[in-house]
């Protein structure tokens, strides 16, 4: 089972790394060059719209529910069986996950990934992420990650989150933040293309995707994660 970003560890990629932001215009094409004009929230799609948005989970898997409640609504969200969720955890957050595959979560768009996070303290879900990659389907490919990526980013920008917290296009060091929005209440939605940067003779970086993340958090700022208490160590 493998543990995808979760939301602080990309909060400090663009804290660190945030001055390199990126406008592209049409689909996310695989290159495109670094030194592009800069701009990040309040596009203009997202400006102006009423945040209507309400991310508080994802289908029938509710922010605040045990995985008791959680294993019922993946069960009824797709036609697996039981034996098809696995447990694990996160070590070093010391949270607890299940996750499943699910064929053509986005149609044509391969196999993905979901995990359901349960909170460190509250024992209660706290973020759920899909992912695609070719560790969830051997079949996927770097268009199919592309063109994933860009018909989520597209609907997620007409689903009226707070236009202030909208960010689209970012350029990071291992990949593309393309998209991250928040709901009034602060929770989360976050989309990020992960691959390494090649530089071609032409000076244009190009991004050869190997993961396509998926996020809902429901405290991106604060999550119930396991920390050492300050001045421990």
């Amino acid at each position: 089972m493998s543990l995808r970003p979760t939301f602080p560890v990309v909060q400090r990629l663009m804290s660190s790394f945030g001055v390199a932001v990126l406008v592209l215009t049409g689909p996310i094409a695989p290159a495109f060059s670094q030194s592009a004009a800069a701009t990040v929230a309040g596009d203009t799609a997202a400006e102006g719209m009423t945040p209507l948005v309400v991310v508080d989970g994802f289908r029938s898997a509710k922010f605040g529910m045990d995985q008791d409640a959680v294993r019922a609504a993946i069960l009824a969200d797709f036609e697996i069986k039981d034996d098809g969720i696995q447990s694990g955890e996160n070590a070093v957050e010391r949270t607890q996950i299940l996750t499943v595959a699910v064929p053509n979560l986005i149609l044509d768009g391969g196999t993905a990934q979901v995990s359901y996070v349960f909170g460190y303290e509250s024992k209660t879900l706290i973020q759920v992420g899909a992912t695609w990659s070719t560790k969830t389907d051997p079949e996927v490919t770097a268009k199919m990650l592309y063109d994933n990526g860009d018909v989520l980013r597209t609907h997620f920008m007409t689903e009226g989150y707070v236009p202030d917290t909208v960010k689209t296009n970012v350029a990071l060091p291992n990949g593309i933040l393309m998209f991250r929005g928040a709901d009034a209440e602060n929770h989360a939605t976050l989309l990020l293309l992960q691959g390494a940067f090649t530089t071609g003779e032409d000076g244009r970086n190009t991004l050869t995707p190997a993961s396509l993340d998926l996020l809902y958090s429901s405290d991106p700022d604060t999550p119930d994660i396991f920390t050492l208490p300050e001045g421990s160590f």
